[in-house]
């Protein structure tokens, strides 16, 4: 389990780590995985909490990514087919399979479409989901009644993962913790130690206690994300722009305006994108946009014109049209992409991965996205292993069940996401009748799972819970703002923080919530 008690007395005891990671995203995580599992001895250091960023805020797919398909990259593809049914094989109480369909309004549009996914398919392998097949127009209207009909020839249906991304980091961190590395959030890391022009460690601030801390290390790498550049700047304030972040929207409404357990995707919307409508967490997940940004912050905000796409596009194929006073919450994500002297759209932007080895030895990698976060680490550490000349240990963690594998859970049933951890949860229920009350009356976390998940997942702060821990806040803004006074009282209690602090976290935590409100 997770303990900052316990990692910071190994942090004391610790002369020299042999892997320091800058970055508590999906790759930073897999990264302190991998490095744990081959025996190093590694240290992960994330300013905010795990997958406050880009890693908590995606589509909830683990895909192969059918766009990349049309645009020809096939490394890409069949790389993250591979990683997908590693996913999937990983971490059953955090995935499954998701039936997608795509409604075709020519029959031009039904043989194009199926050819491709039909490929999709063969390039998968022996870790293809399910076999593509062409719909009838009836069998489409009949699995997605609310469907626009006018005009429609049939669909295609092909699968593809889903799972909870943040539920998902929070497994990996709990893995590395179990391996023997060391995680740490808040722990924010304000300057790089060197001697002789190379890294020899970093100084980071204890963000809860307000500490300040150095610690020697063999090889550092910078897995920060659309955050990458200010680390790289730590090294050398001329090292070239590494990222070029753009913006992803998604929007959450109730399920009565998407009746099904099927997804939804629009093939081809005016950017060139495609768009997903998908069931999860008992709501449609809506999305998204890529919008280039020049500016970067811990919560973007969705942009007016980003959410009118959306909402234009997803009703030109819904009968039953949604305003943005039916929508629920709003989440916007950075993407990390790589920035290189081609890049014309951010739309048409590479999604593959990059690894910058500076002068220093820094290692900074960037790029990629979540369904390839295995593959990512894998690189960037055996890098590590060349730079600091640790010992050659293969790479294991392509069949390495993460932290809670259960291999008969049903994806979504209660405490699901919790896989083998959830028995002990309905302990501390059956002990006392009280902790099996909601936090809030229209969804299903409890108060078991909120002491479970500080007192085990290393929730700090409000946020935590009910943006990460729970996924309140990305499905039910309203209801997570209504909830955060139980939730800091109970955290007090849990933290021995006195009123101040309540009062504090309630108002940083609503304040920063209006960001997900539809308006």
């Amino acid at each position: 389990m997770l303990s900052r008690e316990k990692s910071f007395e190994k942090i004391s005891n610790t002369p020299q780590w042999d892997v320091v990671v800058i970055g508590g995203g999906a790759t930073g995580l897999g990264i302190a995985v991998d490095a744990a599992q081959r025996g190093f001895k590694v240290l992960l250091l994330e300013k905010n909490d795990f997958a406050k960023g880009t890693s908590s805020r995606s589509t909830k797919l683990v895909h192969g990514g059918v766009r990349y398909l049309a645009q020809g990259n096939l490394k890409l593809v069949i790389e993250a087919l591979r990683e997908r049914g590693f996913m999937l094989a990983n971490a059953p109480h955090l995935t499954h399979v998701q039936e997608f369909i795509i409604p075709v309004y020519s029959f031009f549009d039904k043989i194009f479409y199926a050819a491709g996914l039909l490929i999709y398919d063969l390039l998968a392998g022996k870790l293809s989901l399910s076999r593509t097949k062409i719909l009838g127009r009836k069998t489409v209207a009949k699995r997605i009644p609310s469907i626009q009909q006018k005009k429609l020839k049939g669909g295609i249906v092909y699968a593809d993962g889903q799972f909870d991304d943040a539920r998902f980091a929070i497994a990996l961190a709990l893995t590395a913790s179990e391996l023997g590395g060391t995680v740490v959030n808040y722990a924010n890391v304000v300057g790089l130690k060197k001697n002789k022009g190379k890294i020899t460690g970093v100084s980071f601030v204890d963000e809860i206690e307000n500490k300040r801390f150095d610690v020697l290390a063999k090889s550092v790498i910078n897995a920060t994300g659309v955050f990458v550049d200010g680390i790289l700047d730590l090294d050398d304030e001329a090292s070239p722009a590494a990222v070029m972040p753009s913006q992803g929207v998604h929007l959450v409404i109730d399920k009565k305006f998407f009746p099904t357990s099927d997804a939804l995707m629009i093939p081809k919307t005016k950017d060139g994108r495609v768009l997903f409508a998908v069931p999860w967490h008992d709501a449609i997940v809506l999305g998204t946009t890529d919008t280039p940004l020049s500016m970067i912050s811990d919560e973007p905000i969705a942009l007016e014109e980003e959410v009118n796409f959306i909402l234009e596009h997803f009703n030109q194929y819904n009968q039953v049209k949604i305003t943005r006073g039916d929508i629920k919450s709003i989440y916007a994500g950075l993407r990390p992409l790589v920035k290189t002297s081609n890049n014309k759209s951010t739309a048409l932007a590479s999604r593959d991965h990059t690894i910058i080895v500076s002068k220093s030895n820094l290692i900074t990698i960037t790029g990629g996205k979540w369904t390839t976060y295995r593959k990512m680490a894998k690189d960037a550490l055996n890098n590590a292993v060349f730079v600091a000349k640790l010992p050659l240990i293969k790479c294991s963690t392509r069949n390495l069940r993460l932290h809670g594998y259960l291999p008969n859970v049903a994806y979504g049933q209660t405490l699901s996401q919790y896989g083998s951890d959830a028995s002990k949860i309905l302990e501390i229920m059956e002990k006392q009748k009280s902790m099996s009350e909601r936090i809030h009356p229209d969804h299903p976390f409890t108060r078991a799972e909120l002491e479970w998940c500080v007192t085990n997942e290393m929730a700090m702060q409000v946020e935590d819970i009910l943006a990460r821990r729970s996924r309140m806040l990305f499905v039910d803004a309203h209801a997570a703002i209504a909830s955060s006074e139980k939730t800091a009282r109970m955290m007090a209690s849990l933290l021995h923080r006195d009123e101040q602090w309540v009062q504090h976290q309630i108002v940083a935590f609503q304040e920063m919530a209006k960001g997900y409100l539809p308006s």
